[in-house]
């Protein structure tokens, strides 16, 4: 039995204080840390290889029918793959969700007295690794290859990375989204690629839109993707305008400000 002074001394112990948003946000990051330490090899084939084979096939097979020599075409394309891989590495996180969700992980979470959104920012933190190694290895080929940011350094550099990030991370509520809606993984990646191919092709990553259909290149020029690309060409060499970072984080920010809301709204109402 509990004696007297013992059952006082247990009612004067303070209730622990509700943990912060920030706190809750920063426990679902170190989780998303140790999760992608777990499957890094894995992933890391899956996101490095592609973008290194687009990478190798079009400076050698196609540089010089593009731009005269495989190093000028580099000088070009580089950045440009550099936005691919962040975005088609930003369908992981609904990939992501959707298996947590069809484990009822994201169940258990719902119950706990946490900040709603921290569970995702555990996936955000997940995708900054993703991008930020995946453009790192894709940045050491290019300099073996033969790229230099001569103009810009590595400020630029620097500069350009900080833009991946706000690019992955608008580019991720999307596939949130999609992650929250549709049930299985595999659909998640299909429809993702469905919808990121077309915007991703048909951008200025590859080639100049100048030889381009009229109606195409109309269309190309006001392509979020293009915007991205052209103003993370302008950081790298050392020749971007204010008007041209502002145009590239336009869908980025537009889409966190519409999506982080609906994917709040679709994960209480599931």
């Amino acid at each position: 039995m509990i004696d007297t002074t013992s059952l006082q001394r247990l009612q004067r112990v303070a209730r622990p204080k509700t943990p912060s948003a920030l706190s809750n946000a920063l426990v679902f990051g170190w989780r998303a840390v140790l999760k992608f330490k777990h499957v890094l090899p894995e992933q890391l084939f899956d996101l490095v290889m592609t973008p290194i084979m687009f990478t190798l096939l079009f400076t050698f097979v196609f540089g010089g029918a593009l731009a005269g020599s495989p190093g000028e075409y580099l000088q070009f394309f580089l950045p440009g793959i550099l936005v691919q891989t962040v975005v088609f590495n930003a369908v992981y996180s609904g990939m992501g969700l959707s298996t947590d969700l069809g484990k009822g992980l994201f169940d258990r979470f719902r119950s706990l007295p946490i900040w709603s959104l921290s569970p995702f920012a555990g996936l955000m933190v997940g995708d900054i690794l993703r991008h930020l190694i995946a453009a790192s290895i894709i940045l050491a080929i290019g300099l073996i290859l033969g790229y230099r940011p001569e103009e810009a350094g590595v400020l630029g550099v620097l500069a350009a990375f900080a833009m991946l990030i706000a690019i992955g991370f608008g580019m991720g509520w999307v596939f949130i989204v999609l992650g929250l809606l549709i049930r299985t993984p595999t659909t998640v990646m299909t429809l993702g690629f469905t919808f990121l191919f077309p915007l991703v092709f048909a951008s200025n990553i590859m080639v100049d839109p100048g030889t381009m259909p009229d109606w195409l290149r109309d269309f190309v020029e006001v392509n979020p993707v293009s915007l991205m690309t052209t103003a993370l060409r302008g950081l790298m060499g050392g020749g971007a305008t204010l008007s041209q970072v502002v145009l590239a984080l336009i869908a980025p920010v537009a889409l966190t400000a519409i999506l982080a809301p609906t994917t709040l709204w679709l994960y209480l109402r599931r």
